[in-house]
C-alpha cells in the first residue's frame, strides 16, 4: 500500500477525535444535545471505520469518506444558516479536507 493510502487511514482517528471533541464542546458551550449525540455517534462510527481498515481497508476508508461527506453537508447547511465561522465554518473545512483525503486514499488503493 502506498503512502497516501496510509496517510488516509491514519487520518481517520484524528478526524474522529476532532468530531468527538467538537460534539462535546458544542454541548458544554451551547448545551446542545444534538451536537453531543451527533459528535459522539459520528466519532464512534469513524473509529469503527478505522478499526475496519485493519480487516477490509477499502470498506473502512469508504465508510470514513461517507461519514466525512455527510458531516460536510451538515456543516455547510449550518454555516449557510448561521453565517458564523465558529464552529460551523471550521468544521466544514475540516470535513471537506478529511473527505478529500479519504477519497484520494481510496483512489490510490486500486
Amino acid at each position: 500500500m502506498n503512502n497516501l493510502f496510509q496517510i488516509a487511514i491514519w487520518s481517520i482517528p484524528v478526524y474522529a477525535l476532532l468530531v468527538l471533541v467538537g460534539g462535546i464542546m458544542g454541548y458544554l458551550k451551547a448545551k446542545s444535545k444534538v451536537s453531543l449525540f451527533s459528535g459522539i455517534g459520528s466519532g464512534i462510527v469513524l473509529l469503527v471505520a478505522w478499526l475496519l481498515c485493519r480487516q477490509i481497508p477499502i470498506a473502512g476508508l469508504g465508510l470514513a469518506a461517507l461519514i466525512g461527506l455527510v458531516l460536510f453537508v451538515v456543516f455547510v447547511t449550518r454555516f449557510l444558516r448561521t453565517r458564523t465561522f465558529m464552529p460551523a465554518g471550521l468544521m466544514m473545512g475540516f470535513s471537506l479536507a478529511a473527505t478529500v483525503i479519504f477519497c484520494l486514499g481510496l483512489l490510490t488503493s486500486t
